[in-house]
């Protein structure tokens, strides 16, 4: 009797079926064109490549086609799902949190499974990921751990706050915007607050302490097309956020993360 119900329970839990489409529209919010596209003319999407500076040294976006040995082709559903929410490999070795999953961890398990989807459709690329370059001691994976019991909360956030999702988990705003410790975690008391980048560039405060001199229309015309009310036309990393990820938004979408960056509590600017 206990083995029948449990056999009927589980036939009628209710299973995810993969939407490889809306995969595809995740993988833009996410702005994983981005990370893992190299940065020239004419580079494979999501064949790898695309550095990324750091005080620690410099990161190399993977391949993360479905090529079998240049890319993710022989990892399981459980595998991508591990490393998006736990930021381990297949081999249980910890990622480098230059690949964002301190954000992506939050991401609902439906969502990983429209994502895995689609990079599952994309045309595999024989491109060998390049290893990352970076200063002794810090390519040991085994520092990660420490790094992890204290910067690392794994879980998925929960998705009915469209605009905070958008902005902490897909979008994972939070991980440029906001300035890192020498230890290279997040300060959360400066959450979204502006932050120097290792390239020389500058993520931008989006507390309202910025944010209240726009409109949501200026806002919405800054997310879609890059340029300010003014004329003055946003610089070439945020330039490449908008182009890949925040113009590809809905309208509801664009308008739940406005309202989400609007409530965050105002920060001032860091003396410079």
């Amino acid at each position: 009797m206990f083995f029948a119900l449990i056999v009927c329970l589980t036939l009628a839990a209710p299973v995810h079926a993969q939407d490889a489409k809306r995969g595809e529209y995740l993988a833009k919010a996410g702005g994983c064109l981005g990370c893992h596209t190299e940065n020239q003319d004419k580079a494979t999407p999501y064949a790898g490549g695309r550095a990324l500076v750091s005080p620690f040294g410099t990161f190399y976006g993977p391949n993360i086609t479905p090529h079998p040995g240049a890319g993710i082709g022989r990892w399981s559903e459980a595998d991508f799902i591990r490393a998006m929410r736990d930021g381990r490999r297949p081999d249980g070795a910890n990622y480098f949190p230059a690949f964002p999953y301190t954000s992506f961890t939050r991401i609902s398990d439906a969502d990983l499974k429209d994502l895995w989807a689609y990079l599952r459709t994309l045309p595999p690329s024989g491109t060998a990921s390049r290893p990352h370059d970076l200063r002794f001691p810090f390519g040991y994976r085994i520092l990660l751990w420490p790094w992890k019991w204290l910067f690392f909360r794994a879980g998925p956030m929960d998705p009915g706050n469209r605009g905070a999702y958008l902005a902490e988990a897909l979008g994972h705003c939070g991980e440029c915007h906001t300035p890192r410790n020498m230890l290279g975690g997040l300060r959360k008391a400066r959450h979204m607050g502006g932050a120097k980048l290792a390239d020389g560039a500058a993520a931008s405060n989006i507390t309202q302490t910025r944010l209240k001199r726009l409109s949501d229309a200026e806002l919405a015309e800054f997310l879609k097309f890059g340029q300010w009310p003014d004329g003055d036309v946003v610089g070439e990393t945020m330039g490449e956020v908008i182009r890949n990820s925040t113009s590809r938004l809905t309208a509801q979408d664009l308008q739940a993360l406005i309202a989400y960056l609007r409530s965050l509590p105002a920060l001032p600017d860091e003396p410079k």
